[in-house]
């Protein structure tokens, strides 16, 4: 702490708003003595989740309560393909890689992205993601990889191909801490909730041929954290530490607007273990409804979101708070 909003990037001011330490530029200075810790953030989701993701990721940073200065540089690959508002955000508020490059970082974060294609190097960014990671390897500490930016690391360095799963696993899921002995995980109570939203997956048992060492998972659900063992050159996130309490609910509206316009078959399931009674006695007659009008080619009604919203709880983000604190520690150990 503080964060710094050295650009007029609005993730920094809604941080700000939110009761964040958040400092201008102009008052670095009077900051004496406390070291700075730079960290590029490269920022991979689609349009819809470009802004929510930032913010989401930079929660867990500002969170940091040790004498630090922090300094989050979002940056992206090259933006063909998205939408007038996205490339607007990206061209008025992120930075160039180039320049990063030329200022040096001391760690990255790599978002996730929604896989467009089950060959994930022939994913439209693979290449420059690749060549950002692999200038990583040479120039920051570490780099902490977010579900499919794991998987692309895992499969470029150590050839591990991810596995498509039967169906999405979707949810909130109780995990343990394996890994107890590791100072990322210092003070992480086990069981530890986390969510997670991937239909690709790496086994815990292709972690560790990889010469990974498994930190938090389940037997249900695999893989939550993992990291190289060179101490944390990569850390590798599965689940979504970094989610709110409302994340998986937009997923799950999302997926109920994809079957009311006709791009999946079937009505989604609800996400496991996160909808509580009171939530899904209003979804119910929802379902009905939608069903019903999609059998009548009548407008769907609206999805009760605020009502909803009410009802999810966050059980996931102490637990991600102390693995980010962890983490800067460590890069701040290093300065």
């Amino acid at each position: 702490m503080p964060l710094v909003a050295h650009s007029n990037l609005p993730a920094f001011a809604r941080l700000a708003d939110e009761g964040y330490d958040v400092i201008d530029s102009d008052a670095v200075s009077n900051l004496t003595g406390q070291p700075e810790l730079h960290i590029g953030f490269l920022n991979l989701m689609p349009d819809a989740a470009l802004e929510a993701t930032e913010r989401q990721f930079m929660r867990l940073v500002a969170a940091y309560d040790q004498p630090v200065t922090l300094y989050v540089h979002a940056f992206t690959v090259a933006a063909e393909g998205r939408s007038e508002p996205a490339r607007g955000h990206i061209e008025s508020f992120y930075e160039y890689f180039s320049d990063l490059r030329t200022l040096g970082l001391d760690a990255m974060i790599i978002t996730g992205a929604n896989p467009a294609t089950s060959d994930i190097t022939s994913e439209a960014f693979w290449v420059p993601m690749m060549e950002i990671i692999e200038w990583g390897r040479k120039n920051v500490s570490s780099m902490l990889c977010s579900c499919l930016a794991t998987h692309a690391v895992l499969n470029h360095y150590h050839g591990v191909e991810r596995v498509r799963l039967r169906q999405k696993r979707w949810g909130v899921y109780s995990h343990h801490v394996t890994g107890s002995d590791h100072p990322l995980v210092e003070n992480v109570a086990s069981p530890a909730d986390g969510p997670h939203s991937h239909v690709f997956d790496v086994s815990p048992e292709q972690m560790e041929q990889a010469g990974c060492n498994v930190l938090i998972s389940s037997k249900e659900v695999g893989v939550y954290l993992a990291v190289t063992s060179d101490p944390c050159e990569f850390v590798f996130f599965q689940g979504h530490p970094e989610y709110n309490a409302i994340s998986l609910l937009k997923e799950y509206k999302r997926e109920v607007t994809r079957f009311i316009e006709d791009e999946r078959p079937d009505y989604p399931p609800y996400p496991e273990n996160y909808l509580p009674a009171q939530a899904k006695a209003l979804l119910e007659p929802f379902k009905q409804s939608v069903m019903k009008a999609h059998d009548r080619y009548e407008a769907a009604p609206e999805f009760p979101e605020e009502q909803l919203s009410f009802y999810v709880a966050n059980t996931w983000t102490e637990a991600g708070k102390i693995i980010y604190r962890n983490w800067l520690n460590a890069l701040a150990a290093g300065k």
